[in-house]
Order: C-alpha cells, then structure tokens, then sequence
C-alpha cells in the first residue's frame, strides 16, 4: 500500500504532485515514479466536457471524473474542492464523498459562486469568517481523521496579499492542515509567504502561464513550500501535440507519423498485457 498523502507531506522535499486530468494522465503518472499526484477542476472540466473553469461544473460532474481517475491508480491523490460547491453542509458532503472514494487529500477555496480558476480575474472572496466555519466543519466532520485538509485563499488577487497571508493565518488556526495561497505575481511574493507562514505546511501552485513564477521543486522548498503542484503541465502539452498533429493530418504532408509512442508501448502502457493474460487463462 502507497504511503498516506499525511506522511508524504512530511517526509518529501518537497511533495511533487503532477495534475492528472483523466485516467491515462494518472497511469502515466504512477509509471513515472511519482508518489501522489493532483486532480484538479481547470483541466478536468477542459478535457471531459470541454468547459473554462468559472464554475459551469459542480460535485456530480467532477466527482465522477475523480472516480474513473481514482480506478486506475493507487497513489495518494489531492482533490481539488472548489469552494465546496454551497454552504457548510455542501463542503462537508463534498469531503465525504471523495473520502469515500479514497481520496487522502483536498482542498477548498474562499471565493462565492460562480467560482472561477484562481489566476483569471473576476472573483469575490467569502467573509473570512465563513471560510473558518467551513474548514473548522471539515476538519471535525471528517470520516478519517488523517484526511489532509489544504484551506486555499483567493484574497491575493481580490484584496492583497496583506490579506492573503491574514487569511492563511486564521484558516489554519480554524484547523486547515496545510495552506494555500492562490497566486503570488513574483519570487519575492512566494518568498514572503514562505517567511510569514513558516511552520504550516505550505502549496504552491506552479500554474503555467499564470500569475505566478514557475519554478523548481527544490526552490520552492528553499521558500518553506511543503507541497507543489504543476497541475496543467501535462494538459497544456498534450492539448499543443494534438494541435500540431491534427494540422499535420489537415495538411496531408503527415510528417508526424510515428513520432508519437509506438502502438506495442501504447499497449503495455494501458495494460494490455494483463488482461489478454486474463483473457486467456478463463478461456480454456
């Protein structure tokens, strides 16, 4: 069995979580070597249903994305919550129910519906009491009493990042576990956080093409960061390979063909050899 995503935090250095927005991005993931990795509703709302993420997709859509995701891989997985989806009993329902699933991690925002991805602009932010209220419910509501509750705050964009770090501060003592300031704009921002909130583990949301500065896992550990997520990498990739794929095929030329992973890799990639296995062990 895969270590608890608890332990991970406190044990990687830091914890490295690729984003995952379907179930071949997750098997690929674990054959890669890493040890948990992120769900998140930018990429998966794009790639299942073909949506931005300004809250069009609520628990029923995403929590059956996470499910087909979940079956195949056993790492420890962190959940993205959005802002629970209603109010308190709507956060706490949305734990239990990726708690049930096996989900070890997520977390949640301060922004008022219709939520929206953290680096476009447009939000509005809960009174910071609610937030507390909400993750104080989460945190004693909770089916399994390790589930790492990750409190995310928007107020960087929305109000300042005075405000963000204020906010950080009270989510945790309400009994968030980790803290997640949505998008600092420079180096010097994610190092004040790092500074101003040591001793509470710490995400960083490495969100290409966003606010924030990409940058290296053993930087942002330097920075006091526990956990960091690149959660589109993969999307923003694989959506440029396509891209280029199709106007080779458009052209006619098709000067791409066998560039991309030869069909018996693709096979064993799927497991295709454990099933044909199957198939033939129960045919006799």
């Amino acid at each position: 069995m895969s270590v608890h995503f608890r332990d991970l935090v406190a044990s990687e250095r830091p914890l490295v979580l690729p984003g995952a927005h379907d179930a071949l991005s997750a098997m690929l993931i674990q054959q890669a070597g890493f040890k948990a990795y992120f769900i998140g509703g930018f990429p998966v709302v794009g790639v299942r249903h073909g949506l931005p993420d300004i809250g069009l997709a609520a628990l029923g859509e995403l929590s059956v994305a996470v499910r087909d995701i979940l079956a195949v891989s056993d790492l420890p997985v962190l959940v993205d919550v959005d802002n629970g989806y209603g109010d308190v009993k709507n956060v706490v329902h949305a734990v239990h129910t990726y708690e049930r699933m096996g989900v070890q991690a997520l977390f949640f925002e301060d922004q008022v519906s219709p939520k929206r991805c953290g680096h476009i602009a447009g939000k509005e932010l809960l009174p910071c009491e609610e937030m507390e209220r909400r993750i104080r419910a989460a945190a004693e509501q909770r089916r399994d009493p390790r589930t790492f509750i990750i409190a995310r705050t928007d107020a960087r964009e929305v109000i300042g990042m005075d405000e963000a770090l204020r906010r950080g501060e009270r989510y945790a003592r309400a009994g968030a576990d980790g803290i997640f300031i949505e998008a600092p704009e420079s180096v010097a921002e994610l190092e004040h956080v790092g500074r101003a909130l040591a001793g509470v583990p710490l995400m960083a949301n490495m969100l290409e093409g966003g606010r924030t500065p990409i940058l290296k896992p053993a930087e942002l550990e330097a920075m006091g960061f526990r956990i960091a997520i690149y959660g589109i990498s993969l999307l923003m990739r694989i959506v440029r390979t396509m891209q280029a794929s199709l106007a080779d095929l458009h052209s006619g030329e098709l000067k791409l063909v066998g560039t991309g992973v030869g069909f018996e890799e693709y096979k064993r990639i799927v497991g295709f050899p454990r099933w044909a296995g199957i198939e033939t062990q129960y045919s006799r």
